[in-house]
Formats: structure tokens, sequence, C-alpha cells
């Protein structure tokens, strides 16, 4: 091949960098590391259980994705940093140093100002902003702890990823509820597509199964109150009664196709699309039309060249209420505009085996996708048994093996109406 070719084939036609993965890394209710999700969600296992946090007497839901069992000193932090850092931070170090092994992205080996972060969390560090308020409370103002709102805010997990690793690029905390995850992957692939950084250090973290977050979802009417935990969490599932919380990390190292070659890393998979948008409708309820998730899928897939004739497979947001879980059919049976092509293609859910992580689950569920296209695989979805005429989706029971796909998208939506879909490929 000649050179030329080469280096046209390190751009897209429009002449923007191509974007590949070069390291993921995970913590979630199957456990720490992606080995251990990928091993879950394809063995159909529900990592859902009764909630060991804190004392659930009182309330109505007794069951959640915990990441169970974790130190995180076991797993590369210091016991100050374990001592001082809220539990998405430590999540999302854990999940970032996996990625970076992976990745062998060393910045004194790089230009550190040319590599960007972007990491968010939905909720933060809530057991933290808890405990503040109740020490105001019992103690008094002078109690309050100094690090309280360092400790607590968002952008926390960012800023301490920056530092961690020497990263001076872009460091930025995409916050869009439950399409967190899927928004800072999205907006750091334009930032590398057009030229703005390198490569990139992005993904989502989450502790929501705290008290005050099981008692607000409750309340909502959110949350699945099924005691079983193995039948709690039923994605498209006509017995489907609400999502449950889980927590963990999604982190991904995404480089421009020629950085990561020129310093000789490996892709994994390519990312060839994303779309965002909002559907301007209700604070927590979806469009009921769908409209703003088909346009996030239309962006995604043209962005990359694609028609809905190329998906292999969609991993759907997926959570188990019903108003999710039919908006997602209804949108997907508008994108294509062919009932008999939209009954075919392959929908799976991961929320079966892990829970809703919530500001992590783009992320989460972006690793699992850019596996299955990588593997020439669709993950099954846990929980699924009883379909619903009003998801009259291709919902994957068991592992598809052996399906090479041209493009798979991951969805993701918020409260707020917040609409991201993420287009992966495989490498070639």
């Amino acid at each position: 091949m000649s050179t030329t070719n080469e280096n046209m084939n390190l751009r897209r036609p429009d002449g923007t960098q191509r974007v590949v993965i070069t390291g993921m890394g995970a913590v979630s209710p199957a456990g720490v590391g992606v080995d251990a999700l990928w091993d879950a969600v394809m063995g159909k296992q529900c990592c859902i259980a009764p909630i060991e946090r804190f004392d659930t007497s009182e309330y109505e839901v007794h069951n959640a994705g915990e990441v169970r069992d974790f130190d995180a000193t076991e797993h590369g932090l210091s016991k100050k940093e374990a001592r001082r850092f809220e539990r998405f931070v430590q999540y999302a170090m854990v999940a970032a140093d996996e990625a970076m092994a992976q990745a062998g992205l060393n910045m004194d080996e790089v230009d550190s100002t040319r590599v960007a972060i972007a990491f968010g969390t939905g909720i933060g560090g809530i057991d933290e902003l808890q405990k503040g308020f109740e020490t105001l409370s019992d103690k008094g103002p002078k109690r309050v702890s100094p690090l309280f709102v360092p400790t607590m805010i968002g952008n926390i997990a960012a800023g301490n990823l920056a530092i961690r690793y020497g990263i001076h690029g872009a460091c930025i905390n995409v916050v869009t509820a439950c399409a967190t995850g899927a928004h800072n992957i999205g907006e750091a692939v334009h930032a590398i597509r057009h030229g703005y950084a390198d490569a990139a250090l992005v993904g989502g973290s989450e502790e929501s199964v705290s008290p005050i977050c099981i008692a607000g979802f409750t309340n909502l009417g959110a949350l699945s109150k099924t005691e079983d935990p193995t039948q709690a969490s039923l994605p498209f599932d006509v017995r489907r009664k609400g999502f449950v919380a889980g927590e963990g990390a999604g982190a991904l190292v995404i480089e421009s196709l020629e950085h990561a070659l020129k310093r000789g890393a490996t892709p994994l998979a390519e990312i060839t699309g994303y779309g965002s948008t909002g559907d301007a409708y209700h604070m927590t309820a979806p469009d009921p039309e769908g409209a703003g998730i088909v346009r996030s899928m239309r962006q995604a897939l043209e962005e990359g060249g694609f028609t809905p004739a190329d998906i292999g497979h969609v991993n759907a947001h997926g959570t188990g209420t019903p108003a999710n879980d039919k908006t997602e059919s209804i949108a997907l049976y508008a994108l294509c505009d062919d009932d008999e092509l939209a009954a075919k293609i392959p929908v799976t859910s991961i929320k079966g085996t892990t829970g809703h992580t919530l500001g992590a689950a783009g992320a989460v569920e972006a690793i699992v996708c850019a596996l299955s296209v990588a593997r020439d695989c669709v993950p099954p979805t846990a929980g699924f048994a009883e379909a619903d005429p009003e998801c009259a989706v291709n919902v994957v029971v068991e592992p598809l093996e052996n399906t090479p796909q041209k493009v798979a998208l991951s969805n993701s939506l918020g409260f707020g109406g917040h609409n991201a879909t993420l287009a992966f490929s495989p490498y070639e």
C-alpha cells in the first residue's frame, strides 16, 4: 500500500480524524475489571442483590446493583486516597487505571497538552453531601469538613484523574443525568475528530446506591419494588416495573487513529458516529413519540456513513421502566421506517445484569458495545422472558456468536430529555 493510501486511511472521507479505542476499564456490580463485566453480561448473570450498604427496613425498595466488597487500596489507590476520595472518584480511578494500562498511554511519551479528559457523573459525591448536611444540622457550621465542597463536586473525578496521570489538555465534566457517560465520550470524539486533541480519557462514574437516592427515586415511582433480585430489572419485558439503581464506572482511552498508530498502540474498535439531541418535552418522561431518540440515532449513523440497514445491533438504554422501553422501541421503528427491518435488528440491554448505573451507564455500555463489534457477537438481555406487544423489538435472549457487524449503536437517555447515541464499528 502506498504512503498516500496509508495517509488517506488514517482519516475519514471528509478529511477529519478517525477515532479509535485503545484502552478500556470498568468497575461494576459484576466486580472490578472489563473481563468481569463482559463475562457477567455474556453469561446472563444477574448482579443485583439486597442492599448491604445501609439498612433498608423502612424502604419500599431493597435491591440494587452495588459494587460489593470494594477496597480501593487493593486496586492501586493509597490509603490516603481511599480515605479522602468519594466512592465515585475511587471507581473512576480504578477503571481509568485499567484503561490507561491497556492503552499504554504515558504522558512522558506524548504531548500531554494534546490529551484531554471528559469524565462525568450524574449525581457526584452524594454520600458526602448527605453526611455534610447531617453534620451541619447536628453539630453546627464549624464542624463541616473544610474538604466538603472539593470532595463532593462532580467535576472532581475529572480533576483528580488529570492530576493522577499528568494530563494537561481540556478537562471537563459533562453532566446529563443518565446520558452523562455517553455524552462525555461523544464530546471528546468530536474534539479529536476535528483536531482539538490527539487523545482523551473519557467515561462516567456513579455512587448512586445511597439512602437519599434510593428514597428519592422510590418516591418518584422510578424504581422496581420487586423483592426477588433476579426479577427486579427486566428490560423490555411485559412484567417490568421500574429500574434498579446500580453503581460503578466505565473508562475508555480514545485517540485519533493517526496518534494511536504512531505510538504503536493497538486499536480495539472504532467510534464511527455520535448523536446528541434534546426532547424539550418533560423533566423526567421521554417524548412518547421518541423523536429525539430517532434524531440522535440518525445523527450517529450518518456521521459514520451508515443507514439503518447496516445496524448489527442496538445496545439500548433499556432501563426496565414502562415508558423508556416502549419509547425506545417506537424510536427504532421510526428510524428504520420499515417494520420488517426494525423487527429483525437485535436489541439488548445490560441493565438486567448491572442495574442502571446512571451517570456511568453510557460508558459501561460503550465498553460492552465496542467489545461486541470487535468480537463479532451480540450480548443477551438478562431477565427478559415475556415479550411486551408494545415493545415489538428483537430482544436478544441468548448470546449471538459469529455475528460480524458493520456498526452497532449504544443509546443513553437522561432526565431532562437528554439523548446520546454512540456508533461503534470493528477496527479495520
